[in-house]
């Protein structure tokens, strides 16, 4: 038990660089995934096809690859990122493209009429997305989006590859200069459940009320 105290502060510190880096990088990548997502639906085949490229990249590649990339090659290039700044690009990139597909299926799972209907009343395209399409396609994809805010939370621990003072590298620094595996490592494992279990209740509450919502509707 001396041991879990000991370490606790450290380990602390790590969780707030940690919790820093996720919220961040989700506020970041959610407008990255909403403007490609549009880009994904938009006619014009240059932002489409742009954007399906950036999603196979990003899709098709480790994360682990895309945050060295980001932190080892950019420097070469003259763009210098301190390593949290690193991992914040790359994990936001990372997200983004996987944000930017449920919001297009967010939008597709909303009705043509509904649109039709507001060019009927006066509507243009980015009113109509504005006011009727979104609200209701975000709605509908919140469950998903809030699975893959646990997955970028658990994915964060991947920037200790990069010497992110996060939660898992602070354990990994504090694992090799003390031998004290178990404890260390016990302690950054229930801090990453802790941190996940209000998300996961949280998105289950989500999935509950849309399963009654839609129950209650037929």
């Amino acid at each position: 038990m001396f041991g879990f105290v000991e370490f606790l502060p450290l380990l602390l510190k790590g969780t707030i660089i940690t919790i820093e880096l996720t919220v961040f990088s989700l506020a970041i990548s959610l407008v990255i995934g909403l403007f490609v997502a549009f880009a994904r639906i938009s006619d014009n085949k240059l932002l489409n096809k742009a954007a399906g490229f950036y999603i196979s990249i990003i899709r098709g590649t480790p994360l682990l690859v895309q945050l060295m990339y980001v932190y080892f090659v950019l420097p070469e290039i003259g763009i210098k990122l301190t390593p949290f700044m690193a991992a914040l690009i790359g994990l936001s990139i990372y997200e983004g493209a996987y944000l930017a597909e449920i919001f297009r299926a967010g939008i597709h799972s909303v009705g043509k009429g509904q649109l039709e209907a507001a060019y009927s009343i006066g509507m243009n395209y980015s009113t109509a997305m504005r006011r009727i399409i979104l609200p209701q396609a975000i709605k509908n994809v919140l469950p998903p989006m809030g699975n893959s805010a646990i997955l970028l939370l658990k994915n964060s621990s991947l920037a200790a590859v990069i010497a992110v003072n996060e939660l898992m590298h602070t354990g990994e620094m504090l694992a090799s200069s003390t031998f004290r595996n178990l404890e260390i490592f016990t302690l950054v494992a229930i801090i990453y459940w802790l941190l996940h279990f209000p998300m996961a209740k949280f998105v289950d509450s989500l999935e509950r009320k849309m399963s009654y919502d839609s129950g209650s509707r037929h």
